[in-house]
């Protein structure tokens, strides 16, 4: 009685991964032998990861790549692709963006240049900033809108939110 009126209490709080895992240390009679600490340390741990997670996957998603599923470990460096290995290494650890500087990345059709930019978009959703991922057509269009409508503060604060804005 007691327990389930806490699982309520945690659902209720938003805490629905703590509350399930909290059910599951009650099923399993090898969670009794731990102290209060070790259990409630697991339970806070379920809660936080998923928080986490929960929270890079609203990051990605809102990114609008183009490419979710694109990795800097996926980034192939074949001779012909002149990619300089180290350099992206350097912009994989999203140091540009607390510098405030800009990648420009520029090749030919076909060059790969939309995969590099999301797998460098991913990246810093990984370290948790937020990214904005717009094709250029589209931005060129949403202004152009902004402006018949005089809406212009609209759309450059819809740009100027994000931590790192990948236009390609």
């Amino acid at each position: 009685m007691m327990n389930e009126t806490t699982i309520n209490k945690l659902i209720q709080m938003r805490l629905t991964p703590m509350a399930d895992a909290l059910r599951m240390q009650q099923q399993d009679s090898s969670f009794a032998q731990m102290s209060f600490e070790e259990r409630l340390g697991l339970l806070v741990d379920v809660e936080y990861n998923t928080r986490k997670s929960n929270r890079l996957n609203r990051l990605i998603q809102n990114a609008h790549f183009d490419n979710p599923m694109a990795s800097i470990a996926d980034i192939n460096y074949a001779s012909g692709r002149i990619l300089d290995r180290d350099l992206i290494n350097r912009l994989a650890s999203c140091e540009y963006i607390l510098d405030k500087h800009n990648v420009m990345i520029l090749g030919s059709t076909g060059a790969g240049k939309s995969f590099l930019a999301c797998s460098l978009g991913i990246q810093a959703c990984l370290q948790f900033y937020s990214v904005l991922y717009v094709r250029l057509p589209e931005l060129l269009t949403e202004l152009a809108i902004a402006r018949m409508e005089n809406k212009h503060d609209k759309v450059f604060n819809k740009f100027s939110k994000p931590q790192l804005l990948i236009i390609d």
